[in-house]
């Protein structure tokens, strides 16, 4: 630093050493006021149009860049009245909603909690089709003792995403050791114990989004043919590894 006109050398030394002590907090203060997301909105793990035809580009721009980015907030802000929380992972917090005492922070937790899980999940059980695969021979044979044919189990998953009256989901899960097929409105999930009496509990495995905003841009109001398609799509790989991992 150099002694600037018309002030004496005690005021220069005075000066320096007052702005050295100043730059060694300024990173403390920096850091404190810097806050972190507890939650951050994941990248896809392909194109939008990675699963065209079948679900187009500009569904899945606006899936994940809008909606998806809005539940990821709304969890965030929710975190920030709970604070303790925000330390466990999403899906100990969803397991244990009927415990948070505050009615609209356990909401918020609950819908946007939820719409974060679902999407990373949904986002992560898809790929382009020439990738789909097929069940590993344990998750197939698993599908066929439950549900006595690849068919049968496809037949009734798709009647419980053609039949959830408004938004939500449909789900298999794996629960006791058995594959069951079920289905949650909104954002619920099979993680939410106490809050879902209607639906099946257990390890998630696959799930299909039949909210509108999922599907409306290129089926409009056919959401049977939605989920045809979404068949092509799924990510058999990764649907058998989750499987594996849940019934070790």
């Amino acid at each position: 630093m150099k002694q600037p006109a018309g002030m004496n050398r005690r005021q220069f030394v005075q000066l320096a050493a007052a702005t050295a002590a100043g730059a060694a907090v300024l990173p403390d203060r920096a850091s404190a006021a810097e806050t972190t997301a507890a939650h951050t909105l994941p990248a896809l793990p392909y194109q939008f149009a990675a699963l065209e035809p079948h679900i187009d580009a500009r569904t899945m721009e606006i899936h994940h860049g809008k909606h998806h980015a809005t539940y990821v907030a709304g969890l965030n802000g929710a975190l920030e009245k709970v604070p303790d929380l925000a330390k466990h992972p999403l899906e100990h917090i969803l397991a244990g909603l009927p415990a948070v005492a505050d009615e609209s922070v356990r909401t918020a937790l609950r819908n946007h909690g939820g719409g974060h899980w679902n999407h990373t999940f949904f986002w992560e059980i898809m790929t382009p089709a020439a990738s789909s695969g097929a069940p590993s021979e344990k998750l197939a044979a698993a599908i066929t003792a439950a549900f006595g044919s690849m068919d049968d189990f496809k037949k009734t998953f798709n009647e419980a995403a053609a039949k959830r009256f408004g938004s939500g989901w449909a789900w298999l899960v794996l629960t006791d050791g058995k594959l069951k097929v079920t289905s949650t409105p909104n954002q619920d999930n099979p993680l939410m114990k106490g809050l879902v009496p209607d639906a099946e509990l257990g390890t998630p495995l696959l799930g299909l989004d039949v909210w509108e905003h999922a599907y409306y841009l290129h089926y409009q109001n056919r959401r049977a043919d939605y989920i045809g398609a979404w068949w092509n799509v799924v990510n058999w790989s990764a649907v058998s590894k989750r499987f594996a991992e849940a019934a070790a």
